[in-house]
């Protein structure tokens, strides 16, 4: 490891006796600057910029805290390391209330000082170094669970896996990134593969499908429902799985985590197919069918999301479920405030809110350029969900449904991916808009990589002509027309897309937090 950029200031007024300490470190090669007071400390910090700080607690003059407030307040990046002889509850209290990095108590010893160094200096490199490798060992097992998986569990096992990489990943200084992003795109290949040839047969085959959108309330809501048991059901729109591990930590102050599931959103992954298939318990053509009243056609310009209290209370009709229900949707900040002082009189044991921010969050990554420079890859994306979760009142939100003894099951109605490369499609002026999926008469693709569904009653799609078909993106591709082919394909690059088929648009977390005593 190399040490010889890294300077140590240590400040100690008896620091001749520290000399054969420093002498350990400088043969480690490392700089030392001392000093024998407070002041001396101060400027050095000042005029030095030391990587580390290793401070005496009881020096004349300025004290040790006094010193450590004005290093603090004028380099307070830099890690202070406080050695003191007093181990008084107050004394360390106020030490780290004023901010330090660690403590050591005298006397000390070398290799205390260098785990210091290890864990406060170093740990960045030595956390990347332990990853990369960690990340190589794992390399060929997480390929031949791609090349070997045959069920929907082990494609959801590689999700979890690639996941985890996937955020262990984004806070090194790493030379996997490239390997990761070539092997997820290797399993997403693999994936498509799965679905073109698994999914029809989920529903014209009569074999146990896969927990899907219309399944949830009838498999995972009901039977708890059924135990007198009270649930917020909480759906957050295009909510993909790491951005499930990135706020977890936020909700474990107040949540223990009891199911952390997975499950399939039906095709196409898009608010107007899968959370309608959601909240009715039926596929759309269903719904269409059934309800037509509440089922919106593509190429109508009434919102397709409108109707969701209404289709629940279909779905609670049918299975003659006598439970009482509320439904919110939360699309800006003061619409949460407002359910949250609801709450304290709810007494319904099913609660269901719908929050919109996520999908608020990619289209505006998509239309925004100051947005794209926030969110231009997964890393950022999850940083900008993980702070609109901490910092608006969705938190305060949870914590209160906490504190009111609600369980809460947390899923999505489909996920979304970052789409890269751009495929030319033909189709008539009433083709659908979406960059993941068309649906439409006479469309023409001649790439291989897409799915194409003739039928689309074997799947339970609607179909507005009898000629119409449905065709799916995979991996990370998104379709682009003739004109303008090239802008388009350099507009839309990079930006968070749903509809079509990929492991983060489909496999989304379906999670059941059970509220802390």
């Amino acid at each position: 490891m190399n040490n010889d950029k890294i300077k140590i200031l240590w400040a100690d007024d008896e620091i001749d006796l520290l000399r054969p300490y420093i002498i350990f470190l400088e043969q480690k090669e490392y700089t030392v600057i001392t000093a024998t007071n407070g002041q001396d400390a101060i400027d050095l910090c000042r005029s030095q910029v030391p990587n580390i700080v290793f401070l005496d607690e009881n020096m004349p003059g300025l004290s040790g805290l006094e010193t450590l407030q004005e290093i603090k307040a004028g380099q307070p990046d830099i890690p202070v390391v406080m050695i003191t002889k007093n181990e008084e509850e107050q004394i360390m209290e106020q030490a780290i209330g004023e901010k330090i990095t660690d403590y050591l108590i005298k006397p000390v010893n070398p290799s205390q000082i260098l785990l210091c160094l290890k864990k406060h200096i170093h740990q960045r490199t030595i956390l990347s170094e332990h990853t990369n490798r960690s990340y190589r060992e794992e390399f060929n097992d997480i390929s031949y669970m791609i090349d070997t998986a045959r069920t929907l569990e082990e494609w959801m096992a590689i999700e979890r896996t690639l996941t985890r990489w996937d955020i262990e990943l984004q806070d090194v200084d790493s030379s996997m990134r490239e390997m990761l992003d070539m092997q997820r795109q290797q399993a997403n290949a693999a994936f498509a593969k799965f679905i073109s040839k698994n999914y029809e047969a989920w529903f014209t085959q009569g074999t146990d499908r896969p927990l899907m959108s219309p399944d949830i309330f009838k498999r995972v809501l009901f039977p708890m429902l059924d135990k007198g048991e009270k649930i917020f059901f909480v759906v957050i729109d295009n909510f993909r799985y790491d951005q499930w591990k990135t706020i977890q930590p936020l909700l474990s102050e107040y949540f223990n985590v009891t199911d952390e599931g997975m499950y399939t959103s039906i095709l196409p992954t898009a608010t107007q197919y899968a959370r309608n298939a959601i909240f009715s318990g039926l596929m759309p053509l269903q719904i269409q069918q059934m309800f037509p009243n509440l089922w919106v056609e593509e190429e109508e310009d009434e919102g397709k999301n409108l109707n969701e209290k209404e289709l629940v209370k279909t779905q609670l009709t049918r299975y003659r479920k006598q439970y009482g229900s509320s439904y919110f949707k939360i699309n800006e900040s003061d619409f949460c405030e407002r359910i949250i002082k609801q709450l304290k009189g709810l007494q319904t044991p099913l609660n269901v809110v719908v929050i919109n921010f996520i999908d608020m969050l990619s289209h505006s990554r998509t239309d925004s350029k100051m947005m794209r420079e926030l969110a231009n890859d997964e890393a950022a994306y999850r940083s900008l969900t993980y702070s609109w979760f901490k910092h608006s009142p969705t938190l305060d939100f949870f914590r209160r449904v906490a504190q009111l003894g609600y369980k809460v099951v947390l899923t999505t109605d489909h996920g979304t991916i970052r789409v890269q490369n751009s495929l030319l499609i033909i189709g008539d002026k009433n083709t659908n808009t979406n960059l993941r999926y068309k649906v439409g008469k006479s469309l023409n693709c001649q790439e291989k990589n897409i799915l194409t569904i003739t039928n689309p009653q074997k799947i339970g799609l609607p179909c507005p002509n009898v000629s119409s078909s449905y065709i799916f993106c995979t991996g990370s591709d998104f379709f682009g027309y003739p004109n303008n082919f090239n802008y388009y394909a350099q507009f839309y690059r990079n930006t968070f897309q749903h509809g079509g088929i990929s492991m983060e648009e489909m496999l989304i977390p379906l999670i059941t937090l059970e509220p802390k005593k």
